[in-house]
């Protein structure tokens, strides 16, 4: 599969009626951002089950209702989080034994209104006592079956990527990486670089935090149906020094003419081994805020500066630039 460099994220179109929402969201208005993004040339999309408890995927099968197959775009999903219906506010259990994979392929299939699932991802490593191997090989098998086109894990780490990749190859991998969240950039991009295992990174934006449109007020007004109200990194210190990077990142952004949004995302489509990036919008106008990503050359000098800024706002972890 040949991917655009930046792909519209869904985990929002779920809703906010459960665990990990983003709070009320408009159906009609993600379908229109959905297809507004194919539209100006997005070709990929990533849901997931847990999204929603499998309203995300439903949403996106309205999107693409009606679209020519010359126009379609790829379609990413994930699997492994297990959920209990009677309480929708509980979190996901997550879950790898080989059924239960088996399971919900179909169930995905079904929500999502397509043959064949073209990438399919293990959410998060299973903590109900299934191993690494079960699950890999569920979905080695899926592949091999025709169910999905490409499997991949969300995620994980080195370690478990190298005890996969002994099964079967990893065609991807989905980690969290932004300016402010850069742990991934010590082992698994080398690694998938070194397995030519595919990168395509989310939350690029940290959730909002480097839009260069968010604020302290903000922050605090977040609703309680919005995860991002219990998360430390938007509260206290840690909230300042994002913030302040993201203020720092905008001299950067008119210089080239572009946003705070496309420059952070930008920034993590530079380093070695990343092959996409996965971006959220609620509307079709925060798709145009950063669209441009996909084309922004960000060079040595850019990078540098972003280091820098990195350095002097404090914020998050990991190295802040790539090693030569």
């Amino acid at each position: 599969m040949h991917i655009t460099r930046v792909g519209f994220g869904s985990w929002a179109a779920g809703g906010p009626d459960w665990a990990v929402g983003w709070g009320a969201q408009d159906d009609r208005d993600s379908i229109a951002a959905i297809r507004h993004a194919v539209e100006r040339g997005v070709n990929w999309i990533d849901t997931a089950a847990v999204y929603g408890l499998g309203h995300s995927e439903e949403v996106v099968r309205q999107a693409l209702a009606g679209l020519p197959a010359e126009h379609r775009p790829y379609v990413f999903t994930k699997c492994g989080l297990r959920w209990d219906p009677q309480d929708r506010k509980a979190p996901a259990r997550a879950v790898g034994a080989a059924a239960s994979i088996r399971a919900e392929v179909e169930e995905s299939l079904r929500r999502l209104g397509v043959e064949r699932i073209d990438l399919y991802q293990m959410h998060w490593p299973a903590k109900d006592g299934a191993p690494l191997e079960e699950y890999w090989q569920a979905l080695l098998d899926l592949k091999r079956a025709g169910k999905v086109r490409a499997v991949g894990l969300s995620n994980h780490d080195a370690a478990q990527l190298e005890a996969a990749e002994r099964l079967g190859h990893v065609d991807t991998l989905q980690p969290p990486f932004s300016a402010i969240r850069r742990d991934v950039a010590l082992k698994e991009l080398p690694l998938c670089a070194a397995h030519q295992t595919g990168v395509i990174v989310y939350s690029p934006m940290q959730a909002g935090l480097l839009s260069g449109r968010f604020s302290a007020e903000r922050a605090a007004a977040l609703p309680a149906d919005d995860w991002r109200s219990r998360s430390p990194e938007f509260t206290g210190e840690r909230l300042q020094r994002n913030l302040r990077l993201a203020a720092l990142l905008q001299a950067l952004a008119e210089r080239h003419r572009s946003t705070v949004a496309a420059v952070a995302i930008a920034w993590t489509l530079a380093w070695p081994g990343v092959t996409g990036a996965i971006v959220g919008a609620r509307t079709p106008q925060q798709v145009d805020g950063w669209l441009d990503a996909a084309t922004l050359e960000l060079d040595a000098a850019d990078l540098a500066a972003i280091a820098s800024a990195i350095e002097q706002s404090g914020a998050g972890s990991g190295p802040t630039r790539a090693q030569p």
